[in-house]
């Protein structure tokens, strides 16, 4: 019996999942998405970056990177958040790059054994290559997979 070829794979179906969740954030420079996936294929949580909900989402303190930085919430916090089970043995899809190295840890912590991105951009290095080489490394020392994709729409 012939498999259907015209479908994406897992990976690529739920990192465009995570791509769309990606573009609720109102940050005007930077748009990313996670969505938290169980063994069988399920989706346990999803989440954008942005400000906590209770906080009035003003577009002078995303234009202020000190103010930004020190009030946004990254995605994979807010899928972590959102989440009503435990997610051990999960995957992690993030939209347009890898976990930084402090959402990492917290992810390790809650039982995340995958982390699936695209391929890291040329400006994505520049500006967070370090953070990226812990994240990997940390998934080295923990047993945790990393997954970079080639082909993103």
């Amino acid at each position: 019996m012939e498999k259907c070829k015209s479908i994406p794979s897992w990976d690529m179906w739920f990192m465009e999942q995570a791509q769309v969740v990606s573009k609720r954030s109102k940050d005007p420079s930077t748009k990313t998405g996670a969505v938290v996936v169980r063994p069988d294929h399920t989706i346990v949580s999803m989440g954008y970056n942005g400000f906590p909900k209770v906080m009035p989402d003003v577009m002078k303190w995303y234009l202020d990177r000190t103010e930004k930085y020190s009030r946004i919430v990254h995605c994979e916090v807010n899928a972590l958040i959102f989440a009503r089970e435990p997610l051990i043995e999960c995957t992690l899809y993030t939209w347009p790059f890898l976990s930084c190295d402090r959402c990492c840890v917290q992810m390790l912590q809650a039982g995340i054994t995958r982390f699936v991105a695209p391929k890291p951009s040329h400006d994505s290095l520049l500006r967070w290559g370090a953070a990226f080489n812990r994240t990997k490394q940390y998934c080295y020392e923990c047993g945790a997979e990393v997954t970079e994709l080639e082909q993103v729409t």
